[in-house]
């Protein structure tokens, strides 16, 4: 698809847009606070060299195409996916969240097509559905996202879009980008990394140093209370890092905070949690209430005997699967390292204090540096994001690569598949452009809906004469109609229907001349 700004990702001319409804810019009100859809540029990606399987293990850079409409300002990567010849992907959307300027969430089909677009206008990351007081809700992070972590808030929205509840930081932290993740005792577990002086002479550094004090906190989701406030830096001392200082500016002042572990992510399970932490490549098991270490796995201190196939580094996404599995992302390297990288399930002996591998899903080459995450799906399915190789991969559970997404902008933080129903608040929105040859078009979309199979146009001369003057099949996020020259158009108006024809929702009113 073409990232041209004068074209519309079909090939249709952008110069005479006609009418925008509001809605269409990507406007929202989330909880009483505007927030923007707002335009995006583009940045490198990794090339894909690998035919239909897109290879995004390779670092060649590419500039990223990205998607954009006449219907809204809202902007996202053009991701591609392929599929086996015959396979059946599991059920349900990706959700993801392509990086091009900054990290954009968005929910995709299984042909890549958006279907919701986030209009926060700032980065957005691990877009998900998660469960809060027994009912699926849609949860992303939103903020800044600096060098190697964020600042900004974690939010959960019901299925029409509508913001429920916020969850912040607690202890004068922001919440960090890493890790948002909802309990079965509606708490959501979420990471900080406030900077701290300490001591860094261990690491090569000051003696009185800055770094980032990597927390990870429970917090109520209702009330905001912090039930737990977990400080690594006070459980773990800084010689488990695998990083060092070796100049005079790291660690030297604020700007240049070290970060000797770089926690990025936290599961609950019973009174446990499991915490990763990259810059030790090790895990790590609390006690849920008190902080508590129980036992590390992997690392320069390891409790655990690991056998070489399920050894893993600089990994992402560990997550407990019952009282004896743990998945997780295996990066297994920095940038610039040789190796693959690896969604990995261990089996963990906690008694015997050994772990052996279940099992390892790779595709290709594909290296990850950084980020990346492994789903265990419902159907036993197993989904790898690739991180910053800016892909997907859907394996069955022997392993059988079967279908994937490409050109996920420079790359995801994260990528999940879940069962999903949108009914957005906001209506559809409308617009119209005069193509080349000079036919005017409706465009309609409506973000996040996920019952449209078709829209009616409306068009007249004057809001009290508008009539059906066109119907067409829903063909994306955006599904355009010609107007017939004999509407006489001065205004128009869409209808999103579903399967039985029933009008699900109506666009504003969009005048395209002077009503007569």
């Amino acid at each position: 698809m073409s990232s041209d700004d004068e074209k519309d990702p079909r090939g249709v001319s952008r110069r005479h847009v006609l009418g925008l409804s509001a809605a269409a810019l990507g406007g929202a009100v989330v909880g009483g606070i505007a927030v923007w859809g707002g335009g995006q540029f583009l940045e490198n990606a990794h090339d894909a060299q690998d035919g239909e399987k897109k290879d995004a293990g390779d670092d060649e850079p590419k500039e990223p195409a990205l998607r954009r409409f006449v219907s809204t300002a809202l902007t996202i990567a053009a991701v591609q996916s392929w599929r086996k010849p015959g396979a059946t992907p599991a059920s349900g959307y990706l959700f993801a969240s392509p990086r091009t300027d900054m990290f954009t969430g968005g929910i995709l089909d299984d042909d890549g097509e958006p279907v919701w677009i986030a209009p926060t206008g700032v980065d957005t990351g691990d877009v998900r559905v998660q469960t809060y007081r027994g009912k699926p809700v849609l949860t992303y992070w939103a903020g800044h996202v600096g060098a190697g972590n964020g600042q900004g808030t974690g939010y959960i929205l019901d299925n029409s879009y509508r913001q429920i509840a916020v969850v912040r930081a607690g202890a004068g932290c922001l919440a960090d980008l890493h890790e948002f993740t909802l309990t079965d005792r509606d708490t959501a577990l979420v990471t900080a990394y406030p900077i701290v002086r300490t001591d860094l002479r261990p690491l090569g550094g000051p003696r009185d140093g800055y770094m980032y004090g990597c927390r990870v906190q429970e917090i109520d989701v209702a009330t905001g209370k912090v039930l737990l406030d977990w400080d690594m830096l006070a459980h773990v001392p800084l010689d488990e890092s695998a990083k060092r200082i070796d100049d005079d500016t790291t660690g030297a002042d604020a700007e240049h905070a070290f970060d000797p572990f770089h926690i990025n992510s936290a599961d609950a399970a019973g009174d446990r949690l499991l915490v990763s932490a990259r810059h030790t490549s090790a895990l790590y098991a609390l006690d849920r209430r008190t902080g508590e270490v129980l036992w590390r796995l992997g690392g320069s201190a390891s409790d655990f005997t690991i056998p070489d196939d399920a050894a893993f580094s600089w990994q992402h996404d560990a997550r407990w699967h019952g009282p004896d599995r743990i998945s997780l992302f295996d990066n297994n390297g920095v940038k610039g390292d040789e190796g693959i990288s690896a969604g990995l399930i261990l089996a963990v002996d906690e008694s015997a204090k050994s772990v052996t591998l279940d099992r390892a899903f790779r595709y290709g080459k594909y290296k990850g540096y950084a980020m990346g995450n492994t789903q265990l799906l419902e159907d036993g399915s197993v989904l790898v994001g690739w991180g910053s190789a800016p892909a997907a991969t859907e394996f069955t559970a022997d392993g059988e690569a079967v279908f994937g997404l490409t050109e996920l902008g420079t790359g995801s933080y994260r990528v999940y598949r879940h069962a999903w129903t949108g009914k957005p608040a906001a209506p559809p929105a409308v617009a119209a452009q005069a193509d080349d040859d000079g036919t005017t078009r409706a465009y309609m979309s409506w973000n996040g809906a996920t019952d449209v199979a078709s829209w009616r146009l409306l068009a007249g001369p004057s809001e009290a004469k508008l009539s059906e003057v066109a119907t067409a099949k829903r063909t994306g996020f955006e599904t355009s109609i010609a107007i017939p020259a004999s509407a006489d158009a001065a205004v128009i108006r869409a209808e999103a229907r579903d399967s039985g024809g029933a009008v699900l929702g109506s666009s504003a009113i969009v005048a395209l001349r002077a009503a007569t």
